[in-house]
């Protein structure tokens, strides 16, 4: 009877999430996701699939879906998805077990400037869930905030735009980077095209995707020409060899952006304990919810990601990197 409970415990754990992922990620972005993740929530026959595969992040929407779009599956309507699915099931299976959800929205660099440039150079910078490493380019691109002149290198081929509320630092320069390192589980490689198409593949569906996948595709050539040390391994136990190599007279700077919730509760924890005994400066970009208890880590707009540094909320932005809100 306990093994039945568990089953059901676990049934209903995926409902909430495809449910969760539905009403308060998609429906703002990708309505299609939003229809499509509802219906899956609510279909006893796809949910038996899905809870075939490993508990944890491999069944989580985000993968799931980047698998149907990385095999050419439709992503319009649920009654299409939910046949071809169905019929191509072991080739989705195949997928989601062998990648990962690795979104890498290089936007992101837009909500990060402000505190990175404030820090004092040259930077030295390492990335847990590194993806492909895109962001940690933050010198090699051009910003534009709310539709200025943008600040950057004139040859900077990427120009991310952002838009501001409250007093937001915004710099005239970008910083100095003399050294850069990326930690993942399974990093990809920009230079490789089918690690490109797999991050493409996780691009919504919606009206800013044109726009998305035009821009990953060339931060991915930025990083290509210049690729970053990129170590496989696990965020808690390779962060403080990484660090050590960092060059001396650079400031660390350590930071992560919608990865922890990909992460068990206990690593958290454990990453959390090794990053505040390493040199340097933190700096997170999360839901709310992965720090609940810092002081202002929810913002007003559920969506939005806390932004802090060495655990001091300062702002919120947008998950895609396309706002900061200023706070601290």
């Amino acid at each position: 009877m306990e093994h039945v409970a568990d089953v059901a415990d676990d049934v209903e754990f995926v409902v909430r999430q495809y449910q969760g992922f539905a009403r308060h990620y998609a429906a703002g972005s990708s309505p299609s996701y939003a229809r499509i993740a509802s219906a899956l929530a609510e279909d006893r026959r796809v949910l038996d699939l899905v809870m075939g595969l490993p508990a944890g992040n491999k069944r989580q929407p985000n993968l799931l879906l980047g698998a149907v779009r990385f095999l050419g599956g439709p992503v319009g309507d649920w009654p299409e998805f939910r046949s071809w699915l169905v019929e191509h099931w072991d080739r989705v299976e195949r997928v989601v077990l062998e990648r990962a959800t690795q979104t890498n929205e290089v936007r992101r660099c837009a909500t990060l400037l402000p505190v990175l440039a404030a820090l004092p150079g040259p930077l030295a910078l390492v990335e847990v869930g590194a993806s492909a490493g895109l962001c940690l380019y933050p010198d090699r691109y051009r910003y534009s905030y709310d539709g200025g002149a943008p600040i950057g290198p004139a040859e900077g081929g990427v120009v991310l735009e952002c838009a501001t509320e409250g007093p937001v630092p915004v710099p005239d320069r970008v910083p100095e980077v003399v050294w850069r390192a990326g930690i993942d589980l399974h990093p990809l490689d920009a230079g490789d095209g089918e690690d490109v198409r797999w991050l493409e593949s996780l691009i919504w569906p919606g009206p800013q995707e044109v726009v998305r996948r035009e821009r990953l595709r060339a931060a991915a050539r930025v990083a290509a020409q210049d690729p970053p040390w990129m170590v496989a391994g696990d965020l808690v136990e390779r962060l403080p060899e990484v660090v050590a190599e960092a060059p001396e007279g650079a400031t660390v700077v350590v930071f992560h952006s919608a990865v922890l919730p990909y992460v068990p509760r206990a690593g958290v924890d454990a990453f959390v304990a090794v990053v505040r005994g390493l040199r340097g400066h933190w700096v997170s970009n999360e839901g709310w919810r992965v720090f609940p208890d810092w002081e202002g880590a929810r913002p007003r707009v559920s969506a939005r990601f806390t932004l802090a540094l060495d655990e001091r909320v300062v702002a919120y932005t947008g998950e895609h990197g396309q706002s900061v809100s200023w706070v601290g």
